[in-house]
């Protein structure tokens, strides 16, 4: 596997990728990666000659500065399970490959996407997801990208991107990944302990439940539940809401002829963990 530590070697890296006319999958982290992370480039790997990886903790999609400096950062261990996973190259850059002048985001218009849930609650973070991505897209240049459905906004903020962009990418969300008791995997559970993991498997339990409430019951009385079950529990519920899926917009009524899912971020033991899951 390749390592790519500043813009010129990826640079002189996919000019040579691109001569020979391989395809490229790419899918972009912040590390600390897990299992979750490697099922991108699993799905990449079906459809590319070249799956590519990179690595960079993104300053500027940070509203918290406490979160960035708590971020865990596990580059050795990244790169292992990266070769192991068969990736071809990875890119991990400075922050001055990524802003040459100054870590600061550009302002984008998302049609609206990025003023719902986590844009209420993280002021700025989605411009600076798009920034990041999409300096990351133009020297790449991937002919796919893959993104986990887990931060399914994120995916709708990147698919927006590309169309504002012009980007002649594939963008591809790849379902979400679970350890056994059903926690999303998520690169912050690293800072659970283990009794804080188990009980974590709420979040995804309570999920199942509003798909089972789903179209049965209300969604203010859906929403009710969700509150008790958690105003029962050990962790502070932040925020619950079920939108439609294409406009992420949040809903209090069903309409028959629109997608639906529901979202939830959590705080266990001090650590934020959001989850989503499409209603059937």
């Amino acid at each position: 596997m390749e390592i790519l530590r500043n813009r010129q070697s990826l640079s002189d890296y996919i000019a040579a990728v691109k001569k020979e006319g391989k395809k490229i999958g790419f899918a972009p982290t912040m590390g600390a990666l897990h299992d979750g992370h490697m099922s991108l480039y699993k799905e990449a790997r079906k459809d590319n000659d070249i799956v590519i990886s990179s690595v960079f903790v993104n300053p500027t999609q940070f509203n918290n500065p406490d979160d960035l400096k708590k971020y865990p950062r596990t580059e050795e261990n990244d790169i292992a399970m990266l070769e192991k996973a068969g990736v071809d190259a990875v890119y991990i850059p400075s922050t001055e490959d990524i802003y040459p002048e100054k870590a600061e985001s550009k302002h984008y218009d998302f049609g609206g996407i990025e003023n719902e849930m986590e844009g209420k609650f993280r002021p700025g973070h989605f411009d600076g997801v798009g920034t990041v991505v999409s300096e990351l897209f133009r020297q790449v240049q991937p002919d796919n990208a893959y993104f986990g459905e887990k931060d399914y906004q994120q995916l709708a903020i990147i698919k927006k991107l590309v169309e504002i962009e012009k980007f002649p990418i594939n963008i591809h969300g790849v379902p979400i990944y679970r350890a056994e008791n059903g926690l999303a995997l998520s690169s912050r559970n690293a800072r659970l302990s283990e009794d804080e993991r188990n009980g974590a498997a709420l979040i995804y339990k309570t999920l199942v439940k509003v798909n089972e409430w789903f179209r049965v019951i209300s969604i203010p009385e859906i929403k009710k539940r969700v509150e008790e079950i958690f105003e029962q529990s050990d962790y502070e519920l932040e925020y619950f809401l079920i939108a439609d899926e294409e406009t992420l917009k949040e809903t209090d009524f069903f309409y028959k002829d629109k997608s639906y899912r529901a979202f939830i971020v959590v705080f266990v033991g001090g650590v934020r963990l959001i989850d989503n899951m499409h209603l059937d």
